[in-house]
Parts: C-alpha cells; structure tokens; sequence
C-alpha cells in the first residue's frame, strides 16, 4: 500500500490538473458581449418573413444545445473537483491523526519485537518502542491557559529543545489583572524565560532537570531584568500518564516565584495538561520606592506536542 505521503503528492497533483478552469484570465477584465442592432433588414410587402425566423430558431436551438452542453460538463467538473479537494483534505486528516499517534515519548512496548542478529530472545520481550523520559532527543512546545484569583487570566506558552542530559527552553507568560486604582481596564504583564537546562537524573521513568537563565518582567511603568534559576521533573505514574511539577525563582532586582504541579497524559505526540499554578510577584521599589506585590494561583489547563 502506498505511503501517506505519496498518496498526498497525487492527490494533489490530480487536483491540479484537473482543476476546473476558470472563466477569465486572472487579473484581466472580460469582455462586454456585444450588443445586437434592433433593426433587421425590409422585406417585401405581404412576404413572410421565413426566413429571418427560420435563423432566429435554429440559432435560439444552437444556443440552448450549446449552453446546456456547458453546464453539464461544468458541473461535470466542479462535482470531480470538490470530490478531489474532499479527498486530499481526507488524506492530510488521516496522515496527521496516524502522525500524531504513532510518535512521541510514550508509546506503548512492543511485547514481541522482531529478533535481531545476536540478540537472545529472552531480550527481546524488554525492546520498547521509545524510551519515555530518557530518549536522546526530544522537542516540546504547548500552551496553557490560567484561571487565577481576583478575576486574574493568563496564558502560558512555552517551547524546548532537549539531548539526553542537556538543553534550552523557553516559557512567555501574558497576564491580565484587574486594576488596583479603581479605575476601569485591565493591567497587563509579560513575563519571559529563557533556560539553559542539566538533566542530572535520567531515567526511563523519571527525569529530574536543574535550570539557569535570563527572566523579564514588563509591567505598566517598568521593565525589569534579572537571573532566574529553576528545577523541574516528569515522572510516569501510570501508562501515558506523568507527574510534572516546576518551579522558578528570580531573586533581583524583582522577586519572581512561580511554580506548578499537575498531570499529563501522553497520547502518542499530542499531550493535554492541567494542574495548579502559583505565582508571587514582587517589584522591590524599582518604580517608585514602594514595594508593590502580587499573588496570583489556580487551575490551568493546556496542551502541546512532544516528539
């Protein structure tokens, strides 16, 4: 059976050439039909006209043949062209569904693996499709929304490329909170990381990570930059599903605490999160002397893609 990907290059290449024509060239303007005189040439007096009617109806009869000929070779051509545009989107739906389910870090052991050259068979009932938490390679993006206290929202992205013991991540925080003045509107903040990350525990089960790097924080009136360091696992707990929890702290020149626990369930690429989140803030008088201090948690709630 052909591969997804050849049946999609002709599918599409079908499409393509058997697309139904358009009626004017693109970007030129049609020509107006041509306007027919009113008046017809004299005949004699008492003579019938047979003639010019015999023309008007084999011509009126031409016309009706040749439109209906049109119209059903265009409709013709517009049912095989919505019957390929069906298709191809078909096959893309069916190679992203088989994509998706066919790959990423928790895909289910295979109980009898084909036995290869100088393997002993009592080693092949232990060979895995994917080694969970201790593959050498892995690629993680995702979002997740945040429903905190006091009418406080925010969204959460993040995206990481990891080797087996080291790698770089990056998390963007957009909060929305209600302002404290009393006035009408909402008070926005972003808050980013970018984290140069260790695995020094690496398990098939468990991957135990320490993080350093860079953070922002741009308020209404400030923008702030400083260190920010972090340690986050993942852990299985049962089939696709892991424990994670992270936490952050950036020290100066502002006070960042923020940290998660929650579930994922791996289904193949595709995961789906939730959890808790906590997250204190804490200017330190950088804007005016004051100190000015926000504490934010609750549910959130996400998804993303590892491969």
């Amino acid at each position: 059976m052909p591969s997804f990907q050849a049946r999609w290059c002709a599918g599409l290449l079908v499409g393509l050439l058997l697309a139904a024509p358009a009626e004017a060239r693109f970007g030129k303007r049609s020509k107006p039909s041509e306007s027919k005189s009113d008046a017809h040439e004299a005949t004699a007096i008492g003579q019938d006209d047979d003639d010019d009617d015999d023309d008007k109806d084999s011509d009126s009869d031409k016309g009706s043949s040749d439109s209906g000929s049109d119209d059903c070779c265009s409709d013709s051509l517009d049912d095989l062209g919505n019957e390929l545009v069906g298709s191809l989107f078909g096959w893309m739906l069916e190679g992203m569904v088989h994509a998706i389910a066919s790959t990423g870090t928790h895909l289910p052991r295979r109980a009898n693996a084909s036995l290869q050259p100088g393997m002993a068979p009592e080693v092949t009932a232990e060979v895995s499709t994917e080694r969970r938490h201790a593959v050498p390679v892995s690629f993680r993006m995702g979002a997740q929304n945040l429903l905190l206290r006091d009418d406080a929202k925010g969204a959460d992205m993040f995206v990481g490329l990891e080797f087996r013991r080291f790698g770089v991540e990056g998390h963007v925080l957009r909060l929305s909170l209600p302002t404290d003045d009393g006035t009408d509107g909402r008070d926005r903040l972003t808050l980013s990381e970018v984290h140069l990350t260790h695995a020094f525990l690496v398990r098939e089960q468990l991957r135990l990570r320490a993080e350093a790097g860079v953070s922002t924080a741009y308020a209404p009136d400030v923008m702030l930059v400083g260190p920010s360091v972090g340690v986050s696992f993942e852990a299985c707990i049962l089939g696709p599903l892991d424990l994670e929890a992270r936490t952050q702290v950036t020290p100066w020149p502002y006070l960042q605490l923020d940290g998660t626990v929650g579930l994922a369930l791996h289904l193949g690429s595709l995961m789906i999160r939730g959890g808790w989140r906590g997250l204190v803030l804490d200017d330190q008088g950088t804007v005016d002397g004051v100190a000015h201090q926000d504490r934010l948690h609750g549910p959130y709630l996400g998804g993303g893609f590892t491969f």
